[in-house]
């Protein structure tokens, strides 16, 4: 079968920074589908994958989301059949979406949005369970809890912003901020339902004074670096941060006088350590299919790529390397 990876890890200018190559058909396990790819999305772990992690041996396939057909279901598997359409963020550990065919744990797979094309729903997964489980397992919210507080989304614009920002103002009675610098991005977590706007080249203490809310919850999805003693000075005491990036360093003590509460929030961690309850990702995807379908959600995709080619797929990584990019970038699957 056809699919895309790298040989050297480096940056998206090298020659061959993106390859096509042949490879064998994978075979699913008793507990996997596999799925013929139809669309996939393009991440930030897909960039920094790319960048920084060597591949062992032959090329390493790249991707995480995916949608697409069904073709084979393992032995065990009760929740899917040949034929279903599906969508996915995958598993870091497998190879990945980039490819005619790949192979998924039918726990962490859902079913495809029908309102949805197969490339505008693969824009959702990744940064849909992030959200989630951010809102209902980091911080602790229950569906229709939140009114009087408010969550200051740092980085709005992003995949994770734009659909956070959407849960938030749907399934929370939370009052939403979100940040964003340019007019287009402004205009986009407006679109995704955001209350308020700040301008994170700005001190963001000094923003949210000015709006006179100190938030409960804070999301910081990029430069949390940077961002991190002006977080400290805004969040309500007792308050709660959660980041998705990887800072360098960060002094946690300084915490400890507001008693603020910090997580990280990595959405693979279900399917790396096979938790006991793995199959709540399934679950979360079937319910924002739902969402999608009657239109409470609608979808982040602001860039469709075209078909999957290494052309088209070296453009979409330059996008999300420049951090200009809003909402998610989709591809089709190879034509």
């Amino acid at each position: 079968m056809k699919a895309i990876g790298y040989t050297d890890a480096g940056p998206i200018s090298a020659v061959n920074a993106l390859i096509e190559f042949e490879t064998d058909r994978p075979q699913p396990g008793s507990n996997d589908l596999l799925v013929e790819v139809r669309g996939i999305s393009v991440n930030p772990v897909d960039v920094k994958v790319r960048a920084n992690a060597q591949p062992d041996g032959g090329p390493r396939i790249l991707g995480f989301d995916a949608a697409g057909i069904v073709k084979e279901a393992g032995s065990d598997t009760t929740r899917f059949r040949p034929g279903d359409e599906v969508f996915y963020a995958g598993d870091i550990t497998r190879p990945g979406t980039n490819a005619a065919f790949h192979v998924v744990d039918e726990r962490i797979v859902g079913r495809k949005p029908s309102s949805l094309g197969f490339a505008e729903a693969a824009g959702m997964p990744l940064t849909t369970i992030t959200a989630w489980e951010i809102l209902f397992d980091s911080f602790g919210l229950k569906e229709g809890e939140g009114t009087g507080e408010a969550l200051l989304v740092i980085g709005g614009a992003g995949g994770v912003g734009s659909i956070l920002i959407q849960l938030a103002k749907k399934l929370t009675g939370l009052n939403v901020i979100a940040t964003a610098s340019r007019d287009d991005t402004r205009a986009w977590v407006k679109k995704m339902g955001a209350d308020y706007v700040v301008n994170h080249r700005n001190p963001l203490d000094e923003e949210m004074k000015a709006l006179d809310i100190s938030p409960r919850y804070v999301a910081s999805l990029t430069h949390t670096d940077k961002h991190f003693n002006a977080i400290i000075k805004l969040i309500k005491p007792r308050g709660h941060m959660a980041l998705i990036d990887d800072p360098k360093s960060l002094d946690v003590g300084l915490i400890k006088s507001k008693a603020l509460s910090l997580s990280w929030e990595f959405m693979f961690a279900r399917s790396l350590f096979q938790t006991e309850d793995m199959d709540a990702q399934h679950m979360l995807l079937n319910r924002v299919a739902d969402l999608l379908d009657n239109g409470t959600l609608i979808p982040t995709a602001n860039n469709q790529g075209g078909t999957l080619s290494v052309e088209n797929l070296r453009a979409a990584h330059e996008l999300q390397e420049s951090g200009t990019a809003i909402g998610k970038t989709v591809l089709d699957g190879f034509s």
